[in-house]
């Protein structure tokens, strides 16, 4: 029986792997069946690609918890089975859309009763901290309000993540980049949750090896279905492995989360102002406005990614992580990023 820092690294390699399989097919399937995103005035990029790589990320990161089980590993703990569930469901909602377009207001409906579920499972906010102030009042239990904050944080990580999701390889950099700092500090924080940790991981791996086949010029799109899922994995995951602790490292996943949060207020206040429903896209969204100032969608990514990747560290380095785990995740990502490479290699030749 492998042990579960084993598992962790094991899962993060094996997810990656099973994705560079996934993705071309699921771009080879995408274009049979005509599941592909065509351009128009709000979009920027050119030709037709497959909106399906919420697909490749699903089936990565449930077939690496297969993998597990057949090694003699079952991840379990206390929320886990609303994580693995929840995040089913709301990728089978974003891919119903992705393919049947839904209705903002019925997509919104369905992720408030997905999350309550998940809340009822045990994945919920119950107490928070209360800065400057001495034990014991320094935390305040939120009782009945612990449902609607919970559900708050929840669909509005899912959301924020699907309105980054606008250029080749910025949503699924930010995911990649906050899924580590998330499993890093899940380790070190008390009560330290492995299992949050080990999910992390596993998202990590899947969401890297779909950037393989996203960065610009994207081959394939994240769609509803990736972004909802995996916005939803990083809200529930902070919520199990950072926000249950005791003390005021659980606002931290408001700092590993701040630019797909920054988007989501700064979009949804915009469109309110005007007089319009946040749930309305349009392309003014924070990228737009890099793109709209004349960089290119490289630059701006570099740039997103960039502030992501720091506030990430910041994070880090509050929790006091930059430890033995800290060189672990980063031999991690090392050796993703060197298969990344060759994948990519491979993929050019091909």
């Amino acid at each position: 029986m492998i042990k579960l820092t084993q598992a962790q690294i094991t899962g993060a390699i094996i997810a990656y792997l099973i994705g560079v399989f996934i993705v071309p097919i699921v771009i080879y399937f995408s274009d049979k069946a005509g599941l592909v995103d065509v351009p128009n005035e709000r979009k920027i990029h050119h030709g037709k690609i497959s909106r399906l790589g919420g697909v490749a990320v699903w089936v990565s990161v449930m077939l690496t918890f297969l993998s597990l089980v057949l090694l003699s590993y079952y991840p379990s703990g206390q929320g886990l089975s609303g994580i693995i569930a929840g995040g089913s469901l709301m990728f089978l909602l974003g891919l119903i859309d992705d393919i049947f377009c839904l209705d903002a207001k019925f997509k919104l409906f369905i992720q408030i009763a997905i999350a309550t579920f998940v809340i009822i499972l045990g994945v919920n906010i119950e107490s928070i901290y209360i800065p400057f102030q001495n034990a014991p009042y320094n935390h305040l239990e939120l009782g009945f309000w612990s449902y609607p904050i919970t559900l708050l944080w929840i669909v509005g990580i899912s959301n924020a993540i699907n309105f980054i999701d606008g250029i080749d390889g910025l949503a699924g950099s930010v995911v990649t980049i906050s899924s580590c700092a998330i499993g890093i500090i899940a380790m070190v924080v008390a009560p330290s949750s492995p299992i949050s940790a080990l999910v992390a991981f596993i998202l990590l791996g899947a969401m890297l090896s779909f950037l393989t086949y996203n960065y610009n010029p994207a081959k394939i799109f994240m769609g509803d279905s990736g972004a909802l899922f995996a916005g939803f994995m990083l809200a529930t995951l902070s919520i199990t492995g950072i926000a249950k602790t005791s003390g005021p490292l659980m606002y931290l996943p408001l700092l590993i989360l701040a630019v797909p949060m920054l988007d989501v207020a700064y979009s949804s206040t915009r469109r309110i102002m005007k007089g319009q429903s946040p749930f309305v896209a349009d392309s003014e969204h924070i990228h737009h406005k890099l793109l709209h100032a004349g960089l290119s969608q490289d630059v701006a990514v570099l740039i997103l990614a960039s502030i992501s990747f720091a506030c990430a560290i910041i994070a880090i380095l509050i929790a006091g992580s930059l430890s033995k785990y800290y060189i672990f995740a980063v031999v991690v990502v090392i050796i993703l990023f060197i298969l990344n490479l060759v994948s990519k290699s491979i993929k050019k030749r091909g």
